[in-house]
């Protein structure tokens, strides 16, 4: 039969059957319990060769033209939508009949609204939304004649369709909303929070990946979509050649994205709107930028914040923990923030202390590791106990806290038991402490919570001096939610107090029970909405919203008000880490990937959690080093050791039960922390200036290599190999047993120079190396041509680190004119004053510029803004990778004036291509004579 016949008569039957191609099917069954004949009651279409057990293609799927239906108005800006006649019902709520589809601009940022004529919750967050800029654009193209109704999202530089709405099964309900899009490429990136093998989403086959904020363990071992802490609907997708852009949908409820071999998605949500933002790019980092001008650019942590930090659930006492502090510091591992987790608490309650123990010593002790410049963070549940001093202070300053919807609901047989709770509805449920707790609504309007919350800090700062706040369990977590024998109760350590119990059945229960619950129950056993949680008909926003719609909301509205009570208690910028997170969440805190397993899987994965954290707008980032859960091994702590001294939030930390993984209980293993930590110390001045740019003008601190080089496809999907900023390339181990990495330099015109064991300072040809790694070496980094990079001799302290010397390192790249050149900059404040604005900040801003031929070479620092108070340390040392020529050593000249070059402590490799210069005064102390200086200096 002739090809054309076969096509016009496969046609043919697709449009009778309803037939879609399996590669871009829209599921009609997502939830569980698929049949044929409960699909054709959905008015679906169901495909009986799917076998379910060996293909993730829908079974079951929405045939083509469901969706609405438009007419050609004269306001392209606000269109009218009408349900299609014939289309297939909602199948979980009844459809809007009519909606609005709007589009404008923030700048460059496409906005566009979907929307019906009734008012519709829109998360209550209070975003900066400043205008982006672009060197391109994005424009909406819609259909040129009445009928089904879609829209295309077009680059107008290459005319590339990133988003095609063609596909259909566009829905809208109450509590079920879906819009599904074909994409330009497969390369997509985010969408959060959630465990990612590779930091490319697989487009191969169909996967459902949950945003939901649940207290959930990374499980890394296996294949999954599990929601953790926080909800990032964001993502980045790379176009076919190359170019970059970002999608934001902005939602507050429960929701949820299915990737599909198009490349297509299908993003559900539960309630709200479909609020989405296009962010053009069309670099990599163009996007991030633009996107942080809408929810706001992240905070500076305090300088101390980025120094080392050590921690664990389970000291047995107080005596435990300076033990384990002592041995480390006595290796001579770097150190600047030990703390332990709810020990040291008395019951596992907020703001208080264990006085009958040996934990009582735990104050004077802080005092002790101030006088030697160390810090410390103490940790924060949001959940307090019902019948004590903050609990009751709480109530007589109305602060407020989420509640039943009415009287009658309260279990009395629980809030009579508690003479503060019993005439409130507060919702009470049960967490680490023995007793029934309550959960502070931090998006009180009345800012009455936010000022009980400040105050509670500054009464506990006068018992302990805290410098930083750990804010866990925000999700917000409850323990044995609708679970008759919750697992506490066979838990020596905790009583078995009544468990919460939501109505799941009744008049109640609709926002319990709702038509669909995504796949954030769907993947776990006998699991609600509420489970782990709070009831979904709780009351927050005093009592005008439902928890319904404000949960996802809560571990940033608790980051906001944390944030403010460490500026107003201790007077300084310190620092905050939230454990669930939300977009903007990064203005207020950082984050730590949460509970992970001690297990090499869990390595790998981190490397990608922190790259993905850091594109979601939350640079102050890490994991647990040596893992969480689960007992370590020397060698997987050692390389997570390694691999952890380039986290942003670099933090060891175990649980209760597990061996003692600090770094220094194994020497192999404290040699390699010392190695790799002293490194970080080293190069913090430019970490700190990463960190201060990316809260200066928007960007990211760790990234992906395709940030740096999006035409290189290789880039594209490099898992396990990331960068500092533009300049430092890291490839660590990732493999049991493994002493040499597989790594990847892209093609540049740079070069790169190996800052590692192996050839230090020598050129390193791009492309695949198989790069040396032994376990007493430094994992593998590169340093790219073109590049300058401040540094300090390291100590084991940042405060005593801050005051040493500065040095440069400047790797050289070709200028394409016979010379060679590099450039780079410093920003330094006084580690921990608050920010209010940059435009007062007292902050140095330098820039340095290098440039060499055969003659000679000059460096050109220029103090662009100079803080007053605040001094520089001097400028004594010059690392030059890349110097062809012999120099001159008597001819080194600071603007004019001749310096004397230290010769003991100067040299020059004509092999390595090595150039040190020392120096005592290059740039004395304070850098205030000047605000140009030229160093240079002549060739033999």
């Amino acid at each position: 039969m002739p090809r054309t016949v076969v096509y016009v008569l496969t046609c043919l039957l697709a449009l009778a059957s309803g037939y879609v191609d399996q590669n871009v099917r829209l599921d009609c069954y997502p939830d569980p319990g698929a049949s044929r004949e409960l699909c054709e009651q959905r008015g679906c279409v169901w495909d009986p060769e799917i076998d379910p057990d060996q293909n993730t293609v829908p079974l079951c799927y929405f045939p083509q033209g469901t969706g609405y239906s438009f007419d050609n108005g004269d306001d392209p800006s606000h269109v009218r939508l009408v349900k299609t006649v014939g289309s297939p019902r909602n199948p979980f709520d009844k459809d809007f009949e009519t909606l609005t589809f709007s589009q404008s601009y923030l700048g460059a940022t496409l906005n566009i609204k979907i929307f019906p004529s009734i008012p519709r919750y829109e998360p209550p967050v209070d975003l900066p939304r400043q205008a982006s800029h672009s060197s391109d654009k994005l424009s909406v193209v819609l259909p040129s004649k009445p009928g089904n109704f879609s829209f295309t999202v077009r680059r107008q530089s290459t005319a590339t369709d990133v988003w095609d709405t063609a596909i259909g099964g566009l829905l809208f309900g109450d509590k079920f909303i879906q819009i599904a899009t074909y994409l330009a490429s497969d390369k997509m990136y985010g969408w959060g929070e959630n465990t990612h093998q590779t930091i490319k989403h697989d487009f191969s086959r169909y996967k459902t990946w949950g945003m939901w904020p649940r207290d959930q363990p990374p499980n890394s071992a296996q294949d999954n979509s599990m929601n953790l802490y926080g909800v990032h609907p964001f993502y980045m997708g790379l176009e076919p050649d190359g170019k970059a852009h970002g999608v934001l949908i902005l939602n507050g409820n429960a929701q949820e994205v299915t990737t599909g071999p198009g490349p297509h998605i299908i993003y559900r949500t539960i309630g709200g709107l479909l609020d989405i933002y296009f962010f053009p790019g069309p670099s990599p980092g163009d996007v991030v930028q633009q996107y942080l001008a809408l929810i706001g650019k992240p905070m500076l942590p305090a300088y101390w914040g980025l120094g080392y930090q050590l921690c664990r659930y389970g000291y047995k006492n107080f005596a435990e923990m300076k033990s384990v502090i002592e041995r480390v510091q006595n290796a001579g591992i770097p150190l600047d923030v030990p703390y332990a987790d709810i020990d040291f608490m008395d019951r596992y309650k907020d703001f208080t202390i264990d006085w009958d123990s040996d934990w009582k010593d735990f104050p004077a002790y802080v005092d002790k590791l101030h006088d030697e410049g160390l810090h410390l963070i103490l940790i924060w549940d949001p959940a307090i106990q019902a019948d004590y001093d903050p609990f009751k202070r709480a109530i007589d300053s109305n602060a407020k806290f989420i509640e039943w919807p009415r009287e009658d609901l309260v279990p009395h047989d629980i809030q009579d038991k508690y003479p503060y709770a019993k005439d409130t509805k507060v919702m009470l449920g049960v967490v680490w402490p023995d007793r029934h707790v309550g959960f502070p609504d931090f998006l009180d309007p009345t800012n009455a919570t936010h000022e009980w919350w400040i105050n509670e800090f500054k009464l506990y700062r006068e018992t302990i001096k805290f410098d930083g706040a750990w804010i866990d369990m925000n999700e917000p977590a409850n323990f044995g939610t609708n679970v008759k024998h919750p697992w506490y109760f066979d838990n020596s350590d905790h009583p078995n107090d009544l468990p919460l119990m939501c109505p799941t059945f009744g008049p109640d229960a609709d926002l319990d029970m709702p038509g669909y619950k995504t796949i954030s129950v769907y993947q776990y056993p006998n699991t609600y909405l509420a489970s782990k949680t709070l009831c979904m008909l709780a009351k927050t926003i005093n009592g005008t919203h439902n928890f319904y719609d404000t949960k996802i909301l809560y571990g940033w509205s608790e980051s906001r008000s944390t944030q403010q009570a460490i500026h107003e208690s201790t007077l300084q910028r310190g620092a905050v880490i939230s454990r669930s997170t939300f977009p903007s969440s990064g203005r207020f805190a950082g984050h730590w990937l949460g509970d992970n397993y001690a297990r090499w899987q869990d390595l790998r994965t981190a490397i990608i959690g922190v790259m993905e954290f850091n594109m979601f707008g939350i640079p102050y980032v890490g994991a647990d080093i040596c893992g969480f859960l689960g007992n370590t091994t020397e060698e997987l702590c050692l390389r997570w050791q390694q691999l952890g001294a380039f986290h942003p939030f670099s933090r060891n930390h175990n649980t209760i039960g597990a061996i003692p993984q600090d770094p220094a209980a194994w020497p192999d293993v404290a040699q390699a922390a010392k190695k790799a930590n002293l490194f970080r110390y080293r190069h913090l001045p430019y970490l700190f200036s990463l960190h201060f740019n990316a809260s200066l003008v928007g960007s990211t601190v760790v990234r992906f290599p395709f940030f740096e080089f999006a035409q290189d496809t290789v880039t594209h999907t490099l898992d396990h190999q990331f960068m500092w900023g533009s300049a430092i390339m890291v490839i660590p181990v990732i493999y049991e047993g493994a002493t040499t990495v597989r790594g990847y330099l892209p093609e540049t015109s740079d070069g790169w120079y190996s800052l590692y064991d192996a050839e230090y300072g020598n050129n390193i040809e791009a492309g695949f190396h198989g790069f040396e790694a032994p376990t007493n070496y430094l994992i593998p980094v590169f340093v790219r041509g073109r590049h300058i990079i401040p540094r300090q001799l390291p100590e084991t302290t940042t405060t005593a680190s801050r005051k040493n010397p500065f040095e440069l390192l400047i790797a050289s790249a070709p200028n394409g004119k016979g010379g060679y050149e590099a450039f780079g900059d410093l920003f330094w404040d006084d580690g921990v004053t608050i920010v209010q604005s940059f435009d007062t900040h007292n902050y140095y801003d330098v820039s340095f510029a290098y440039a060499a031929d055969s003659k000679g070479a000059k460096i050109t620092v220029t103090v662009k803004k100079q803080a007053s108070d605040v001094k520089l340390p001097a400028l004594q040392y010059l690392e030059i990778f890349g110097y062809e020529s012999v120099p001159n050593f008597d001819t080194f000249t600071v603007n004019g004036a001749a310096v004397a070059v230290d010769l003991q402590k100067s040299s020059y490799s004509p092999f390595t291509k090595v150039l040190k210069i020392y120096a005592k005064d290059i740039i004395p102390d304070g850098w205030t004579n000047n605000t140009i200086f030229k160093v240079q200096w002549t060739n033999q």
